[in-house]
């Protein structure tokens, strides 16, 4: 099988004789796990040479077997031994109730929960929180020989004045304000001391945290510097600089300061090749430095006209994930230079104005030209037009983002199309939006279809018209009917009313009876007698 065989875990001893062990490396990126192959260290620096992500976004980690105050060299026995888990002298109730008091600040590890999760935060707090570099020379490469003894007693005066561990009681009496948080402290609650800071007060478990980080510290352990609490990385830090490659303190009175952070003289170096950067240019990108070669080589993009590599000192003119030198930036057709003018693509090429229009720019179908590059364009389904040529064809004005009506290859406003086009009202001529009637094939608003005579609305009612001008029943009765000869009454007609005609006289079917016997003579003889109608047997009648 090809590839790198896996390492085995190192094993190492501490100055004080506490086995060390190493977790092994190759693991992938916890960041970049489909980039990172696994984890190969740098010759100094803290980082991987596959990915160049911190080592502790590996999950590689160096740690010592044993208790954090074997781990600092701290042999004060005023405490029992110091479990992984939990602070000793508790109970297991007082224990319960250490760890509800942290429910809140319980770590993100990835999906782990409870006790779980704070194991894995408690393997990578202890990387970060206490350095091995910062407690041991037996961890340190780059103190040289003359700055050993500065190192020693650097450590040995934190370790005396500033390091201890928490002590975790049951707090008992009348509440007291927490140091960090400043609110109560009540009876029964646990509550966390710091030797070095007795006099100031007791923690809430929650804010016994380091000042800088503001992360919980690591199984209690800190350092006590102006009345504040620190882990130790950030207390060697408050006193001593630190180089951002290796992350080892700097001893040494010449250093280099850059982008903000210290460096080791030596280690100010670019990224991808480690050559030395003082006195160089660089160029800083995703907050670490190149030197020039690398990082055009790396970065820099190949120009689209003359495929060499656009340096740092050169202009870099992009388009749609192109590139090019300002000097290549040219027409593909006339070769002018298209620097601060307009121009268009096609075929993954760039034409300046002219040569894009002359060969591919369509016309406007308002006044014919052709749309140059650049140029605004509106477009409605298979046609287009200028932005100005865009306009109502009655009152020109153009239309741009609001609506209109196209009609028969023209377009309208909202506003013409309704003048021109929308159905008005044949009495008022105001367009009928709703609710219209039509009458002889006109439409009439439904408030305007009337009576001619008495303005009574018609709509759904029963009506009959004289010149073409509607009347209701009554009115047209009075009006125009025949009037029936016995009651006077107007012969409408309407509802298939029938009536008799006889010379200039007229009367309703019912209404055509004798005047004597008041039979009806619908369908049958009579006689006139003056006005009146009379049949045959009251004629008779009247005659003998």
């Amino acid at each position: 099988m090809n590839g790198t065989p896996a390492r085995r875990p190192k094993s190492a001893f501490s100055e004080t004789g506490v086995r060390i062990k190493e977790v092994s490396d190759g693991r992938p990126c916890d960041n970049c796990p489909e980039l990172c192959p696994g984890f190969i260290p740098h010759a100094w620096r803290k980082t991987c040479k596959s990915c160049g992500c911190d080592r502790l976004s590996h999950s590689v980690y160096h740690e010592e077997l044993g208790s954090v105050r074997e781990r600092l060299g701290l042999r004060d026995t005023r405490v029992n031994h110091h479990s992984y888990d939990s602070p000793p002298g508790l109970t297991a109730k007082q224990t319960e109730l250490y760890w509800q008091s942290l429910s809140e600040r319980e770590p993100n590890a990835g999906g782990a929960t409870g006790a779980a999760a704070w194991r894995t935060w408690r393997t990578r707090a202890l990387a970060s929180q206490l350095p091995k570099q910062d407690l041991s020379l037996a961890h340190c490469r780059h103190i040289d020989e003359a700055h050993r003894k500065q190192f020693e007693d650097f450590v040995a005066a934190r370790n005396e004045i500033a390091l201890d561990i928490g002590i975790a009681r049951q707090h008992h009496g009348s509440p007291v304000d927490c140091l960090g948080c400043n609110k109560p402290i009540r009876s029964g609650s646990i509550a966390i001391e710091a030797p070095r800071l007795s006099e100031e007060g007791p923690f809430h478990p929650s804010c016994f945290s380091c000042s800088e980080c503001g992360d919980l510290l690591v199984e209690l352990a800190y350092c006590a510097l102006d009345g504040r609490l620190y882990c130790v990385r950030h207390y060697d830090e408050r006193l001593k600089p630190r180089c951002h490659a290796c992350d080892e303190l700097i001893f040494s009175g010449e250093y280099t300061k850059a982008m903000n952070k210290d460096w080791h003289s030596g280690h100010f170096c670019c990224w991808q090749c480690d050559e030395s950067l003082t006195g160089q240019r660089y160029v800083l990108r995703d907050e670490h430095p190149y030197c020039i070669k690398c990082y055009e080589s790396v970065f820099a993009n190949g120009c689209e006209e003359c495929n060499k590599t656009i340096g740092i000192d050169s202009k870099d003119l992009s388009y749609k994930d192109k590139h090019w030198h300002e000097a290549c930036f040219l027409c593909a057709k006339c070769r002018v230079s298209l620097v601060d003018k307009q121009f268009g693509s096609k075929l993954d090429k760039i034409y300046c104005g002219n040569c894009y229009d002359a060969q591919f720019a369509s016309r406007c179908d308002g006044c014919g030209e052709v749309f140059r590059a650049g140029t605004k364009k509106m477009e409605y389904k298979t046609r287009q037009w200028h932005e100005k040529c865009f306009c109502c064809v009655v009152c020109k004005n153009p239309i741009g983002t609001k609506s209109f009506i196209p009609r028969e290859q023209e377009i309208y406003c909202a506003g013409c199309y309704e003048d021109k086009f929308a159905t008005r009202c044949v009495k008022c001529n105001k367009i009928i939006t709703q609710g219209g009637v039509t009458y002889k094939n006109e439409p009439w608003h439904r408030e305007c279809f009337t009576c001619t005579n008495c303005n009574t609305s018609l709509a759904g009612q029963r009506f009959t018209s004289r010149d073409e001008k509607p009347y209701c029943a009554e009115c047209f009765g009075e009006l125009f009917a025949k009037r029936c000869t016995s009651c006077s009454k107007p012969i409408t007609g309407i509802g298939g009313t029938r009536f008799i005609s006889f010379e200039d006289r007229h009367w309703h079917n019912d209404c055509f009876i004798c005047a004597q016997c008041k039979t009806s003579l619908v369908g049958k003889g009579f006689i006139t007698d003056g006005q009146d109608i009379i049949c045959p047997e009251c004629a008779k009648q009247k005659l003998m």
